[in-house]
């Protein structure tokens, strides 16, 4: 069974930097895409930004220049890595990567969106 864990999350105070990493654990055959989204109180789940299996990369506006995906070369962990945080309302960072399990009775090979639990952030003095 495939199962993504997120860690890094926490308090931080403004103009301060963060590294999320997320893991992918199980066994599987491939990885495509990996992203990191984030949704705070009220709101709806944005696209903060993601990573190909080629490494090119795409930022929200609101992000770019501040932050920075990447993914390891075995391609089981994904990062992002925070800096020049501002202030705003708590926000819950999850991670997402498309995965290829290893297919059972239905024998078919295709990639699934997983999804991380979930790392609180937030950025306050």
């Amino acid at each position: 069974q495939v199962q993504l864990v997120e860690s890094g999350g926490g308090l931080v105070q403004p103009g301060g930097s963060l590294r999320l990493s997320c893991a992918a654990s199980g066994t599987f055959f491939n990885t495509n895409v990996m992203a990191w989204h984030r949704q705070a109180p009220g709101k709806e789940r944005e696209l903060v930004a993601q990573i190909t299996k080629g490494d090119s990369t795409t930022y929200a506006d609101s992000v770019k220049g501040r932050f920075t995906i990447s993914r390891d070369h075995a391609n089981t962990t994904v990062y992002l890595q925070m800096n020049s945080l501002k202030p705003a309302a708590p926000a819950v960072y999850y991670c997402r990567q498309d995965i290829m399990p290893y297919p059972g009775a239905t024998r078919v090979w295709q990639f699934y969106d997983y999804w991380g639990q979930g790392t609180q952030v937030t950025v306050s003095s």
